[in-house]
């Protein structure tokens, strides 16, 4: 056994002077983790999670920068602009690699040539909520309440999947709701539980303690099948909105031409930490379900979710803005 171990110990280390000059200098300072939405939200946690993860295993501090508003692209632009090193990272979802595409008349960046590509982190499931002046205990209770009073009811949403997801709804139920945008989902839950505005499409772990706390709502989750964490929720076809099916996603992305040694280390380093059972769980804790990938699938990836996403967009009737 002594024997073995020494083995393995001496194939680490051949390994590790096999690596390229770039990935065995990696980290070298301090990596960034540009978030587009403001703390508290699902990115948001996502991001201090496996950031906390990725700091033990690279041995260098991973610093958030949430860079909320414009649909992401701040944030995007942030990244882009940034050197191609590996230590700038976009911690981001399908509202700037995704829905930002058919979304916005103009997106002044490429959601594929501007950036390399690392990894997927996992995916989460929305939930619809209203705020308690609303008449509603079920999806169908609200629907024939937004029937009755056309245009009286407003939908706040803080990303492009809260969005859709509100104008989906809209289209689907053939309802006049009002959309009312806001720079990040926490903010617009807070308007919500002030009364300001009467539903939220938003990700679970924005929503669900709410939900718990009494203080909103809960009639529905987003998504095909029921959530684990919500199983008490009914999917929005269960609940008589036929077709209804939509869940957001999370993803690693570097500037473009950041060394691919280096970016096949940090997909080790995110692969590892959402492997490891404690931060599995925490993640889930956070409604987010884990779900990694190769730099290679994640690019192969954002081309058909752009194409999903504009799909989406068009049966919503939304019009770029």
């Amino acid at each position: 056994m002594k024997t073995r171990r020494w083995l393995l110990s001496s194939a680490a280390v051949v390994a590790g002077l096999a690596l390229p000059a770039a990935a065995q200098d990696f980290p070298a300072k301090n990596i960034k983790f540009v978030v587009p939405f403001a703390a508290g939200s699902a990115t948001d946690a996502l991001a201090r999670i496996l950031g906390e993860h990725l700091s033990r295993s690279l041995g260098k501090p991973v610093v958030i920068e949430n860079l909320p508003g414009a649909s992401g692209i701040l944030a995007a632009q942030n990244v882009v602009r940034a050197d191609a090193d590996g230590h700038t990272l976009l911690i981001t979802t399908n509202t700037t690699h995704g829905a930002n595409q058919s979304l916005l008349k103009s997106v002044p960046y490429d959601a594929v040539r501007d950036f390399e590509a690392v990894g997927k982190l996992g995916t989460i499931t929305l939930a619809l909520t209203t705020h308690p002046s609303v008449p509603a205990k079920t999806v169908a209770d609200l629907v024939a309440h937004a029937k009755a009073n056309p245009g009286k009811l407003t939908f706040g949403a803080g990303s492009s999947s809260s969005r859709i997801a509100g104008e989906m709804l809209k289209s689907l139920a053939g309802l006049d709701l009002t959309y009312v945008p806001y720079r990040s989902n926490p903010q617009a839950i807070t308007d919500l539980l002030g009364g300001q505005i009467s539903i939220v499409f938003a990700d679970i772990s924005t929503t669900l303690p709410q939900v718990k706390a009494g203080k909103i709502n809960g009639l529905a989750v987003s998504t095909a099948k029921r959530s684990p964490l919500a199983p008490d929720l009914p999917t929005m076809a269960e609940a008589g909105v036929a077709a209804y099916d939509l869940a957001a996603w999370f993803a690693a992305f570097a500037p473009a031409k950041t060394p691919r040694p280096v970016i096949e280390k940090l997909n080790q380093a995110f692969t590892a930490a959402l492997n490891d059972k404690a931060t599995q769980e925490r993640l889930l804790a956070a409604g987010i379900e884990p779900e990694g990938s190769t730099p290679e699938e994640l690019r192969a990836f954002v081309p058909i979710e752009i194409k999903k996403w504009a799909e989406i967009v068009k049966a919503a009737g939304i019009q770029p803005e």
